[in-house]
């Protein structure tokens, strides 16, 4: 600890020539909650009591032991992993995670049966925020849900829709912490589409029917989530970028951007001032698509620092970041951990970053020497700074933190097989 705040009172005396002060921007910090995915600890398969499987595009890759096999171990590997993560954070369910000693229809589900996941954040003193699922289900087989041609099968998704709403502004009524509930669909085609205009006014249909009830913003807020294509939807994705923008904007919705659901040479970083002309909040899912949407664990890349320096420059109230990625090539807990961590480090990068200055630069044409502020800050020492986050939470610092989780994961994944 001693070596953490001597680090740290250099880094301070390094930050403060430039005006920058490191306290404020750790306080910044500690207010801006992550929301960790919960489907990161068990490669998306969700605790329903009958065969489900992932579709449209989603899918897990590896078989690294120790996969959470129901709700009471994965909360026990979210708790570890909380331990490990400094800072505000959140969690993110969908509705497959249920809680139930039965099989219960996607249309019939209810705010009981998350009732222990609830339970859950109250000890943790965290929010949650939730999804509908609509992958891994008969009724999406085709890979159709609230677009399907038939009549029935939309409806049964809408009432899912519904259903999970009402969880949401439970969930947040109960926890005095607003639920956002991201609306994502597999829907599309995997070869030559025809009536494209179609399958869209249907989804308009289903979607304004399953948002036509109004809730307490306080208690819930609805996100729309857009995708370019996915494996079984080469040809055509209902809902697309530009559907989904437009349809926020229209009905004031959150929209949810999606690092790894644009095309290869697309970055979230330049959508986010876009998007907040329009509409008051935005979602993200923060990922890593090393080809495409291949949802790789967060690094501390040029992309992430340049998304966090956007929710900065932006006002971070107005962005609720969520993290999404499933790799299960390693440890998941770790996952976890490598990727939430990455996430804050950017924020504090550009939490320490002199942003008057920088503007005012670029205002008056001083690009030159922007660039080179830029640069220079990049040899700051930022990780003295972050480290002093984790000893005031009393997390470890630096890479310390794979010997608790080499430790649980001989102790107690491992042990799952």
């Amino acid at each position: 600890m001693k070596h953490i705040e001597k680090n740290f009172k250099l880094a301070c005396e390094q930050y403060a020539q430039w005006g920058i002060d490191v306290e404020k921007a750790l306080a910044a910090l500690a207010t801006i909650p992550i929301s960790l995915h919960c489907w990161q600890g068990d490669d998306v398969n969700g605790f329903e009591k009958h065969a489900g499987g992932t579709s449209g595009g989603i899918l897990s890759t590896g078989n690294y032991p120790g996969r959470a096999r129901n709700p009471e171990e994965l909360r026990n590997d979210l708790d570890q992993a909380f331990r490990l993560i400094p800072g505000a954070k959140r969690l993110n369910l969908h509705a497959i995670y249920l809680d139930a000693d039965k099989a219960v229809e996607r249309n019939k589900i209810e705010v009981c049966h998350f009732q222990s996941w609830i339970d859950w954040a109250k000890q943790q003193q965290c929010g949650l925020d939730f999804n509908p699922t609509f992958f891994g289900h008969p009724k999406a087989a085709d890979n159709l849900t609230l677009a399907h041609p038939d009549k029935k099968i939309r409806q049964y998704w809408i009432e899912h829709g519904i259903a999970c709403r009402k969880i949401s502004a439970a969930i947040g009524k109960e926890l005095g912490k607003c639920c956002i509930m991201n609306t994502w669909i597999p829907d599309g085609f995997k070869d030559v589409t025809v009536d494209r205009a179609g399958a869209r006014m249907r989804l308009m249909e289903s979607l304004d029917a399953l948002f036509a009830e109004k809730l307490p913003a306080k208690y819930m807020r609805d996100a729309v989530e857009s995708k370019l294509f996915g494996i079984g939807v080469e040809s055509c994705t209902v809902g697309s970028s530009e559907f989904y923008l437009a349809y926020a904007v229209k009905n004031n919705l959150l929209l949810c951007l999606d690092s790894g659901h644009f095309h290869p040479t697309e970055v979230i970083s330049d959508k986010i001032s876009s998007v907040l002309c329009f509409l008051d909040e935005i979602l993200l899912h923060v990922s890593r698509p090393v080809r495409w949407d291949s949802d790789h664990v967060v690094l501390f890349d040029d992309e992430l620092q340049a998304i966090a320096a956007e929710i900065v420059r932006n006002g971070a109230r107005k962005v609720h970041i969520g993290l999404d990625y499933f790799d299960a090539t390693i440890n998941r807990l770790a996952a976890w951990t490598i990727g939430t961590r990455n996430m804050q480090k950017a924020l504090l990068s550009a939490l320490l970053q002199p942003g008057k200055e920088l503007a005012a630069l670029e205002k008056k044409f001083g690009n030159t020497r922007k660039l080179a502020l830029l640069e220079e800050f990049k040899q700051l020492p930022l990780g003295a700074v972050y480290d002093y986050f984790c000893a005031q939470y009393n997390v470890p610092a630096g890479i310390s933190f794979m010997d608790e989780i080499e430790c649980y994961e001989k102790e107690v994944q491992f042990k799952r097989r």
